[in-house]
């Protein structure tokens, strides 16, 4: 692919229209507009492409040689029945690219390759009490290698690296617990470069939460939504936001910091949501109990044995963010709001029945509230959000553009 300006070890694509063009200049843009189109529909033959883009027959064969030649796509079985020669639908090739996602949580890393179509291919994972720069870096640096060697003759695929990490992690010593003279030391460390200086591929950085919408909008199940905001339940709450069908993260890339919405709490003073709807909150409680809270930090974590303090937890995690999606619908008319997180799934529905129900007791006048959406993605969300990185950067072009092409 062509056409591609470098800033940094960012590949940048140049500016293009929202529509197919003949233009030679413009081959860059058609080729990343053809594969969000076969990403989006599955498999499209070269006629179908044409009818919807508006390029020329020969242009499409042109490039759809193009992207067989380099491995991104594959012909299926020729589709007979019809009038003139049979159609060939082509598809992604899962093998065309890999990308690496790299979350840094607050209580565990993990490190996923995920393939072309966003499929976790392995994963590796170390948990800690808190985050130090130089112990996440070395994991990093070791999954890299464990990772690709995996590969065998397919590292030549791989295509970059996202880190999906939250911001300015020395703010929550306190919080987490964690000595504030350690979590300090990430004040002068630049992870993303860090991390660029022994990894062969380009490296791209985001906040977690938004990481974990981008992951939502590129793997997830909940196609055609356009406009969203995203939540996601992890030792804090974070989130999202999705405008046009694009990932928005704002001019200092902290766009969606949902966390830090006023809300009602339990005894009436306002305090941020992060506050009220975080794991951490639950984990307190857990341990004041003499209850081990370990499997609030594990996927398939079992937490039958939290008893009322469960109940007590969904119930004011729901009543701030019920308070939190009002009030973004009256900002912003979303669609829909997604939850998600590092919760077993029977949590997340009783989560969302929840604020359905806290809902109710809101004043909506004038406000359209949003349906309700449990996240698909789940626990994984803020690594693959990692890997969607360099896939959008490098493969695909905005949502919104793909939207008025299909």
């Amino acid at each position: 692919m062509d056409n591609a300006t470098t800033t940094g070890d960012r590949e940048v694509l140049a500016p293009a229209s929202h529509r197919g063009s003949n233009q030679r200049g413009m081959r860059a843009y058609n080729e990343r507009l053809v594969l969000s189109l076969v990403r989006r529909h599955g498999s499209l033959a070269k006629t179908d492409i044409a009818r919807m883009t508006g390029l020329s027959a020969q242009t499409v064969s042109v490039i759809m040689r193009g992207l067989e030649k380099d491995r991104l796509l594959v012909r299926g079985e020729p589709l007979r029945g019809r009038v003139g020669q049979p159609s060939v639908p082509l598809s992604l090739n899962p093998t065309g690219a890999y990308f690496f996602g790299l979350k840094i949580g607050r209580r565990s890393a993990e490190m996923a390759l995920v393939d072309f179509l966003g499929r976790v291919q392995a994963t590796t994972s170390r948990g800690y009490a808190y985050p130090l720069p130089s112990e996440t870096i070395a994991f990093a640096k070791d999954s890299i290698a464990e990772l690709s060697a995996s590969l065998g003759k397919k590292k030549s695929r791989i295509a970059g690296l996202g880190i999906a990490i939250p911001f300015q992690m020395w703010n929550w010593a306190e919080e987490t617990g964690a000595p504030a003279a350690d979590l300090d030391t990430w004040r002068t460390v630049d992870v993303r470069a860090e991390i660029a200086a022994f990894c062969r591929w380009p490296v791209y950085l985001q906040n977690d939460a938004t990481a974990a919408c981008g992951a939502e909008l590129a793997f997830g199940r909940h196609s055609g939504l356009q406009d969203f905001v995203y939540f996601f339940v992890g030792t804090f709450v974070g989130g999202g936001i999705v405008l046009n069908g694009n990932l928005y993260a704002g001019r200092t890339g902290n766009a969606g910091a949902l966390g830090t919405t006023p809300v009602p709490g339990p005894d009436g003073v306002t305090v941020q949501l992060l506050d009220q709807a975080s794991l951490v909150v639950l984990e307190r409680t857990l341990r004041a109990a003499g209850i081990d809270p370990t499997p609030l930090w594990t996927a398939d974590g079992d937490w039958s044995a939290f008893g009322d303090h469960v109940e007590v937890w969904l119930d004011n995690a729901a009543a701030g963010l019920a308070h939190a999606i009002v009030a973004s619908a009256s900002v912003i008319d979303f669609e829909a709001a997604v939850i998600d997180g590092i919760l077993p799934p029977d949590i997340r529905t009783r989560l969302i029945g929840c604020i359905g129900d806290a809902m109710q007791h809101l004043d909506l006048d004038g406000i359209e509230a949003p349906k309700l959406l449990e996240g698909t993605i789940g626990p994984t969300a803020r690594a693959l959000g990692g890997a969607a990185m360099p896939l959008f950067d490098r493969y695909l072009i905005d949502q919104h553009a793909l939207m008025r092409a299909s």
